[in-house]
């Protein structure tokens, strides 16, 4: 029986039949964890935002109010001619001083921190993007896993489905025979053997097919009904394993990510450098104040000033900060060796899983018709005396085998055209060309990159 329509009738019929490229675009559009990591990439657009503050200038404003008393008591020394003997003065009373004031302050220079803030700010937004593609590709592959699970599954329990009809029937035939004398009850035996282990088979189909539905629900979002039969992505990717492993270290997010590693790395290295220059600053207040006491019934005050401060040794912290961070260089070019060591180690083992799986389909599809053509001819044989029981019960056996390969070949065949789109790094909803609207990172980017003010998120909320 062709797969197609063994996956045809392994679900029961619905209006709409879901195909594999409606199950990605939903898996895209509707799954928690791709959509919780799209978050994660918007908080990290939010600090370019904060690294530009160091840019603007800091306002910050104040107010007092309250009840004071005031006891005072001064003593002039002698003043000739006016005050020989010197005098004395005493004040005594509340009053309620009062103030308010603003103060501001804009950095000209801090040995370059902010500019170099602003710039590990965006390697990390760039980053985040990469691993948002890995997300992407992670959530897509794993769709297009579970639809081929649950396809193979639900053909695998109707092969199971089909195989306890012939066994039943198998039974009733030898029953049959031994009640005329041409079989014994040990080829009655080994018939109910068989039809005990073909229930057992059934039941773990019945159980590993709910298990895949329910991984179903989990990342795809809605129930399986009614699956149409997927097709492989060969044309998708590249023609050779060479020009795979190439694409694969180019283009494939995690190797891009970790050279976004690198980058922030190297401009913390500047950051903590830059804590070691002068930083000046220029400042600026105005301060309004009434009946600060008895004998100031009001004070006005505006100052502007330039602010250098230089530092010279803070205990040696700042030093350690750098090695630390030149340390940190090290390790992320290391971490780039060794993920793009292990995207060649993906792409050539998805290689290799993809050309299984294209010669075990052919491999199953010939054991099919030669486990059909075996069947009929024991059965044939078995008419005759020729064959025993066993014989024919072991030919259905290797006939349900052949088929529950081919099924499983197809699956592989289906899953690992995937993985090694997923391991070049092309596998997307646009090179897929879901019918989903594509999100686009940067537009919540440029939302809030140059926003001063404001609590909502461009979401709303």
């Amino acid at each position: 029986m062709p797969l197609a329509l063994v996956l045809a009738a392994a679900l029961p019929r619905h209006a709409g039949a879901e195909s594999i490229e409606a199950a990605l675009a939903r898996a895209y559009q509707g799954n928690p964890q791709l959509n919780a990591q799209r978050t994660i990439v918007r908080q990290t657009d939010e600090g370019v935002s904060q690294a530009l503050s160091g840019y603007r200038p800091t306002l910050s404003a104040s107010a007092v109010a309250g009840e004071q008393f005031t006891n005072l008591t001064e003593v002039f020394p002698p003043l000739p001619p006016v005050a020989p003997n010197g005098f004395q003065f005493s004040a005594k009373g509340y009053s309620t001083p009062r103030s308010i004031g603003v103060s501001g302050q804009q950095t000209l220079f801090n040995g370059e921190q902010t500019a170099n803030r602003v710039r590990a700010a965006e390697s990390q937004v760039s980053a985040s993007r990469e691993t948002l593609r890995m997300m992407e590709q992670s959530v897509l592959l794993s769709a297009a896993t579970v639809y081929m699970d649950v396809s193979r599954d639900a053909a695998n329990l109707s092969v199971q489905q089909n195989n306890m009809r012939v066994l039943e029937r198998t039974l009733r035939d030898t029953r049959n025979r031994f009640q005329v004398g041409q079989v014994t009850s040990t080829d009655v035996a080994q018939a109910e053997a068989q039809l005990a282990g073909g229930e057992s088979s059934l039941h773990a189909a019945e159980s590993t097919l709910m298990t895949t539905k329910a991984n179903y629900r989990r990342i795809i979002g809605i129930e399986p009904a009614d699956l149409q039969p997927a097709s492989a992505v060969d044309r998708l990717s590249p023609p050779t394993l060479a020009t795979a492993v190439a694409a694969g270290i180019e283009h494939n997010p995690s190797v891009i990510a970790a050279l976004y590693g690198v980058d922030v790395a190297q401009l913390q290295v500047k950051i903590a450098e830059g804590a070691l220059w002068p930083t000046l600053a220029l400042q600026g207040s105005v301060l309004q104040q009434t009946y600060a006491n008895l004998l100031e019934p009001n004070l006005f005050v505006g100052t502007a000033q330039v602010s250098l401060s230089v530092p010279i040794y803070q205990g040696g912290a700042e030093y350690s900060a750098i090695r630390l961070d030149k340390e940190n260089v090290g390790q992320q070019r290391l971490n780039v060796e060794q993920v793009r060591d292990q995207t060649r180690a993906n792409v050539v083992q998805a290689w290799g899983q993809l050309l299984a799986a294209k010669a075990e389909i052919d491999a199953a599809e010939r054991q099919n018709v030669a486990s059909e053509k075996a069947l009929d001819g024991v059965r044939n044989e078995a008419q005759a005396g020729q064959r025993t029981t066993l014989d024919v019960l072991n030919a259905q056996q290797a006939l349900v085998n052949a088929r529950v390969n081919r099924i499983v070949a197809q699956h592989d065949r289906v899953v690992a055209s995937y993985a090694l789109l997923a391991a070049v790094g092309r596998l997307s909803a646009d090179v897929l060309r879901l019918n989903v609207t594509i999100y686009d990172p940067s537009v919540h980017y440029q939302q809030v990159r140059d926003v001063w003010l404001g609590l909502r998120t461009p979401g709303g909320q």
